[in-house]
This record gives C-alpha cells, sequence and structure tokens, in this order.
C-alpha cells in the first residue's frame, strides 16, 4: 500500500492512495480461509469445500468489502502517523472507475485538518462576576405576583353587575326541546366569566347580570361533542343568579403558603429567596460567560478550516432568514446567501468553538452518562404525552444526541475556564443585573 501526499496548503492536505491487486488478493483469502471452516455447500462436508470454489462463489462480495477495508485502513493508519484531524468527513474518491479484477485500486482523498490551537494562559483571564442578592422587597414583590395567581372572590356590592373575570354563583337547568338532560343541572355553581369552561357562548350572556337575577342562556352544542344525543343541538339553561364575585389576591398568610407546598409562610418565603437567587446566579453567569468568550476571542489566533466557516456561516444565514420570515416553517425557499456579517459571526464561533474543544480536551472535561439522561429527560418534558417515545428516538440517533451533548459540554468547559480565571465578585442591585441582561439580549 502507498501513501503520496499531493497538496499541502495551509490546512487543505491532499493524498493518492494505491492499494495494490497483491493486497486485496490476500485479504480475500484470508477472509476465505476464516469462512471456511463453517461453510456448507451441497455434495461436501461442511468445512471441505475446496477454496477454488469458495471463491467463485464469494470472491466479489469480498473483494468489494477488502477493498474497503483495506482504504479505511489506510486512512485510519495515516491520521494516527500524521496526528491529523479532519475537519469534515473526508471527501475519498476512486480515480481508476474502470477497475477490474487483477488491477490495483487507486483512491484520492483529500481534507482540511483541524489547526494546532496554542497554549493559553487561562489565569491571564481577569472576568466580573455580579452577585444579587434576594432581599425583603425582592421576596414580598415575588409573594404578592403569586398571590395574584393564587386568586380569591369576593362578594360584590348588592346590584352590581357581572364583569368579565368575575366569578358567578348559579344554580341552573338545561334543556333540549323543552326537557331536561342528564349532567345538565346544578346548584350554586361558581364559574368565571371569561374561563372559556363552559358552551362556547355561555359566558358571554352572563355578562352584566345581578345577583337575584334569572336568566336564560341558548346556547348550540358544537357537532363534535362528546355526548352524541347532545352534539349540535340547540339548548335553553334557565339560571339563577346566587352571587356575583370580583376577583382579589390571595391573602398572604400560612394558608396561601401551603396552596403551594411550603409548610407556612416563613418557609415559603425561604423558598422564594432561594429560587430568586438561583435565578440570579444564572442570569450571572451567562454576563461572565459572555464576558469569557468574548476574551478569549482575543487571547489566541490559528487558522480556522474553511469548510467548517461556511458551513457555520451558512447555518447561521439560515436560521436569521427564518427568525426574519417566521411564516416559512418548512425549507422550501429560495437560496440564502451569506454575508460579510455571516462570515464574522462564523469566524468567532468556529474559534472559540475549536479552542473550548481543544481546553476540554486537555482538561479530560466529559459528559457523563446520568448528565445526558437528564439532558433528554429534560427535553422529552416538551412532549407530554410521548416521553418515552422520544427517548428511545434520541437512543438511536447519534446526531440528536450530539445536539444535546454539546451544550453541556461547553458549560462543563466555561466551568473549568471560570476555575482558572482571576474573577471578581461585584454585589449589584437586582435593576442593575436585569440592564445588563438586557444589554446582553440586544448585542
Amino acid at each position: 500500500m502507498q501513501v503520496t501526499e499531493t497538496l499541502n496548503e495551509g490546512l487543505k492536505r491532499a493524498y493518492s492512495i494505491t492499494v495494490t491487486a497483491a493486497e486485496l488478493d490476500a485479504t480475500v483469502n484470508t477472509k476465505l480461509v476464516e469462512a471456511q471452516p463453517e461453510v456448507e455447500m451441497k455434495g461436501f462436508r461442511k468445512g471441505k469445500v475446496p477454496m477454488a470454489m469458495l471463491k467463485k462463489q464469494f470472491g466479489d462480495r469480498l473483494m468489494g468489502e477488502a477493498m474497503q477495508e483495506s482504504i479505511d485502513g489506510a486512512m485510519n493508519k495515516h491520521f494516527e502517523e500524521t496526528g491529523d484531524r479532519p475537519a469534515m468527513q473526508p471527501d475519498v474518491k476512486m480515480t481508476n472507475e474502470d477497475w477490474k479484477a487483477g488491477d490495483d485500486v487507486n483512491v484520492d482523498m483529500t481534507y482540511e485538518k483541524l489547526p494546532e490551537i496554542p497554549e493559553v494562559d487561562l489565569s491571564t483571564i481577569k472576568l466580573e462576576k455580579m452577585v444579587v442578592k434576594a432581599d425583603d422587597a425582592s421576596i414580598d414583590e415575588a409573594l404578592a405576583n403569586l398571590a395574584e395567581t393564587a386568586q380569591d372572590f369576593k362578594a360584590r356590592k348588592a346590584g352590581s353587575k357581572a364583569k368579565d373575570g368575575d366569578q358567578v354563583v348559579m344554580a341552573f337547568v338545561g334543556k333540549v326541546d323543552g326537557e331536561a338532560f342528564d349532567g345538565g343541572s346544578a346548584e350554586d355553581y361558581p364559574l368565571v366569566l371569561g374561563s372559556n369552561s363552559f358552551i362556547p357562548g355561555f359566558e358571554e350572556q352572563l355578562v352584566g347580570v345581578k345577583a337575584g337575577e334569572e336568566k336564560a342562556v341558548t346556547v348550540s352544542f358544537p357537532a363534535e361533542y362528546q355526548a352524541e344525543h347532545l352534539a349540535g343541538k340547540e339548548a335553553i339553561f334557565d339560571c339563577t343568579i346566587v352571587e356575583v364575585k370580583e376577583p382579589v389576591a390571595a391573602e398572604i398568610n400560612d394558608e396561601m403558603a401551603k396552596k403551594f407546598g411550603a409548610e407556612d409562610l416563613a418557609a415559603l418565603k425561604t423558598q422564594i429567596g432561594e429560587r430568586l437567587e438561583a435565578e440570579y446566579g444564572g442570569a450571572s453567569r451567562a454576563i461572565m460567560k459572555r464576558g469569557l468568550l468574548d476574551a478569549m476571542d482575543t487571547l489566541v489566533s490559528f487558522d480556522l478550516p474553511p469548510s467548517l466557516l461556511d458551513a457555520e456561516a451558512g447555518q447561521i444565514a439560515h436560521q436569521l432568514w427564518h427568525e426574519d420570515n417566521p411564516e416559512v416553517e418548512g425549507h422550501d425557499h429560495p437560496e440564502i446567501e451569506t454575508t460579510d456579517e455571516h462570515k464574522t459571526l462564523a469566524d468567532r464561533r468556529v474559534r472559540l468553538g475549536l479552542l473550548l474543544a481543544d481546553l476540554g480536551q486537555k482538561a479530560a472535561v466529559e459528559v457523563t452518562d446520568a448528565e445526558m439522561t437528564q439532558a433528554i429527560m429534560n427535553q422529552a418534558r416538551q412532549y407530554p404525552g410521548q416521553e418515552r417515545e422520544f427517548f428511545e428516538f434520541v437512543q438511536k440517533n447519534q446526531q440528536m444526541q450530539q445536539q444535546l451533548r454539546a451544550p453541556l459540554f461547553e458549560d462543563k468547559v466555561v466551568d473549568h475556564v471560570f476555575a482558572q480565571a482571576t474573577v471578581t465578585e461585584k454585589e449589584v442591585s437586582k435593576d442593575e443585573l436585569q440592564k445588563a441582561v438586557e444589554a446582553l439580549e440586544e448585542e
């Protein structure tokens, strides 16, 4: 086997690989010898089929396998010896397409190698970490918001008309063709107007009613209503309004705290404080990560594989085009051209991606099976009722696994760099942190 370099320009490499006919024939013969003991053929005992007959029967198929194995072996040996890591899948083409048995096999292999990443002194990176404490005012604000969600109702003044969002307590009897039907009656039923919990058109007719009033509400059951004997039919509900109540925030006390799973109000405040500080910490980390990436972007310089730059620029252009054209869900659209802006952004992403990957490799950073499982489960929650199917899909899909693994790996490398960098903490207000986050999102 002969491997000859034909191109060495920047990160571009090209090689001509020749696998001799003798090497191929030897590989085929080896395969036949290995298979002979298990082969059965009419007229011969198992393992006693002559080699000539085996070669006639299986030679062509084994020759194809021998070609592929020889070429793969030559490529693997080349990468082991040179230390080159291809940026993308090498382009491999057989050059003697008129090949016939007894000929050598000639193959051209081209690729772009990943660059050598210079050593980086991470201790020279200086970062500022914004720290926000969950003060009493923030906790009280969060409590008030919770109280709004734990909505209560109190009686309106006598004679007040019901508004959208009010709770109407009523008794009603529903009739179809003048006859009351099963399940169509209730006493002291609390209905929030605008909740859309009743038949379409029902709640709107109760806007403006008063306590003590009687109201006939006429509606039609939907054609696809689950009770077939009522589907599509007109019904009249004779309603007696018992009480009209307006929404009010729940009273902030131990009882409200229990609705949110806390033992008492003090425990709920502690939980809120912990949650707020976790949110502040996440926002602070995002800001510090951007600062880290900005610092690393100018820290080292190295050549970038053009194929990776073109692929990344194309992906960026495609993503931004869809953001500007949200009505186009598929990919049946005109070809999207990349601009200098896309290429500049691609240059940054590829450089930082290679640098982070190199740092992670040198630090032996790994994503554990448990971390991957947790990531898959988190993603699966976006598909209620289909979690198992999604989990099985990811297990069988290497590309999907890589999409989930990549951000986990990046975050672990970033944490590794944080630990090496010089980090100064700065206590700030919640508003200052919010402004920093908004500035980050505008970039």
